[in-house]
């Protein structure tokens, strides 16, 4: 093992448009950069030092997939209603970031933007990734 850097990521769970998961799923990646609600949260993932591996800056990777959901009383829901399960395409943006780095202003920018009632947005625990030398 040559070396090993200190990181921390960060996962948004974001729905796009239905055209936009059809899009990915038929190979077209760039797609995510013009749907309405990816596109806001991947320039945000995309500042640094989000997503920065030293010659490559703007590190983001992409999941697809759903989310399942049912909002409950007192939810405002953007998709779906009170009561009624629903299914949202999704896509799941994650950016690296040196673990000592703070983050904390981007990640309030994320909230804002942002279209759920409750936003998914997890913060990893410092963890080892390895480098060559």
């Amino acid at each position: 093992m040559s070396g090993v850097r200190w990181v921390r990521d960060i996962r948004v769970y974001c729905p796009v448009a239905p055209t936009t998961l059809s899009a990915l799923i038929a190979g077209n990646p760039g797609a995510v950069e013009r749907d309405a609600t990816a596109a806001p949260l991947l320039a945000i993932l995309r500042t640094p030092p989000l997503g920065d591996f030293g010659r490559y800056r703007e590190v983001v990777e992409l999941a697809l997939g759903y989310e399942g959901f049912r909002p409950g009383e007192g939810a405002v829901p953007a998709l779906g209603a009170v009561g009624e399960a629903s299914w949202s395409p999704t896509v799941i943006l994650t950016a690296m970031y040196d673990a000592a780095a703070d983050v904390d202003a981007l990640a309030d920018r994320l909230l804002v933007a942002h279209p759920w009632n409750v936003p998914v947005i997890a913060v990893s625990e410092p963890y080892r990734v390895l480098v060559r030398g």
